[in-house]
């Protein structure tokens, strides 16, 4: 696919040197360590949602306040990244990572004693906050530190680690709930964090961060021709944290053990360890737009499997489908906006998308919440459906806008 021409953002930014060739050699070495520490936040955040929902339901909660919670941890993911992204470009990155790690395990530490709704709900956010932070915060250690035919090697492990402690940590949480109940769940994910912290001691000494120009936001998203791609990415987000907010309280109401949600719950990121690797080698061969297509199709068929199915059996494929539609969607819109941009601003977009991201799990749980109690959970997962329908008619009709004669993107 090619790439648009120079443009007005192009020229305002000087382009951002590489680190030198003797400090691109550490990207691996601090690649491992940070994937270990990604994966045991990752783990403890994974297993926190099922232990939340069903928490709060054991505390009479309505189904609006638990779809609350995730929209809370959506609010956590939309500030966050680019809140403590923005940050490490002035402090040192290991410290504010090992902030960031105790910081999630005090948050988390809260809930073993066992508090009230109001409490779980104060805290949703922050953990999410500190979460998504770390995340990004480890990203730009990598991508800083990594040569360029290294780059997007050394990226994956930590998408990869991250997929994978999510998978255990559902997995994990289940059995533990099912075993030794709340308080105990709780503290398992309160104590990961703390193995995150103490992998942080592995990495080598840190390089110089050099702060860039800023440019607003929308003019960078508009300039590069990808609004559509982040405004379908929204209703995406949307319809999947919506069907998702209230499906571990949906298959208890059937009848799903917690030992087994948690297994189930792990098929999503279990399947999205291979498929992220497959999605992206296969983007490189096809193009990008078949692969994000292709996930944004899939997003709007999961919500409408828990209808067809409403037993072990539907779980597992909706949550197997889910993860194939994350993955040909993330990796396919990632490599477009590398694509379209230029690269010094690149780190932006990328955290602008982000952002769309948890823009649109603000307001999915909210709709599903206000939804089951009028119309049931089959139809709030159709209602989801139909959102996430939206998002991949948003890309249609765009790629139709695109291919019109005489468009040039820099004209949007």
């Amino acid at each position: 696919m090619a790439s648009p021409g120079p443009s007005t953002l192009s020229a305002a930014v000087e382009p951002n040197p590489e680190p030198h060739p003797q400090r691109q050699l550490a990207g691996r070495r601090r690649a491992i360590p940070l994937a270990g520490s990604t994966f045991f936040a990752a783990t403890a955040v994974g297993g926190l949602g099922l232990v939340v929902q069903l928490y709060l339901k054991s505390l009479g909660a309505s189904t609006f306040l638990i779809g609350l919670s995730m929209t809370l941890n959506s609010i956590g993911l939309l500030i966050g990244a680019w809140l403590w992204g923005s940050l490490s470009d002035y402090v040192k990155r290991r410290r504010l990572l090992a902030v960031l790690a105790l910081g999630l395990a005090a948050l988390i530490g809260l809930l073993t004693l066992l508090p009230s709704t109001g409490v779980v709900l104060g805290t949703a956010l922050l953990r999410f906050l500190f979460f998504s932070g770390f995340a990004a915060v480890a990203i730009a250690i990598i991508s800083a530190a990594s040569r360029v035919e290294r780059r997007g090697k050394n990226l994956s492990y930590i998408s990869s680690a991250r997929a994978f402690g999510f998978a255990v940590g559902n997995i994990a949480a289940g059995v533990t709930l099912e075993l030794l109940g709340f308080r105990y769940a709780f503290a398992l994910c309160a104590t990961l964090p703390l193995l995150a912290f103490a992998l942080l001691g592995l990495l080598p000494s840190e390089n110089p961060v050099q702060p860039r120009e800023k440019i607003r936001a929308w003019r960078a998203i508009l300039t590069a021709g990808v609004a559509d791609l982040y405004v379908a990415t929204m209703f995406r987000q949307m319809a999947i944290f919506g069907a998702f907010s209230l499906l571990f309280v949906y298959m208890d109401s059937i009848g799903i053990a917690p030992g087994i949600m948690g297994a189930i719950s792990a098929s999503n990121t279990a399947t999205q360890v291979l498929a992220l690797l497959f999605f992206g080698w296969l983007a490189d061969r096809v193009g990008r737009r078949p692969i994000f297509m292709l996930g944004f199709a899939l997003s709007a068929l999961t919500p409408c499997l828990f209808v067809v199915a409403a037993n072990v059996y539907g779980m597992i494929a909706g949550y197997v489908t889910l993860g194939l539609s994350f993955s040909s969607m993330y990796v396919g819109a990632t490599a477009h906006i590398g694509d379209r941009v230029p690269h010094e601003r690149h780190g932006q977009m990328i955290g602008l998308y982000e952002s769309s991201r948890g823009l649109g799990g603000l307001f999915g749980p909210l709709i599903a919440g206000a939804t089951v109690p009028l119309i049931g959970f089959n139809g709030m997962f159709l209602v989801m459906g139909g959102i996430g329908a939206l998002g991949f008619l948003v890309m249609f009709v765009g790629k139709l806008v695109h291919r019109r004669p005489g468009y040039t993107f820099a004209s949007k």
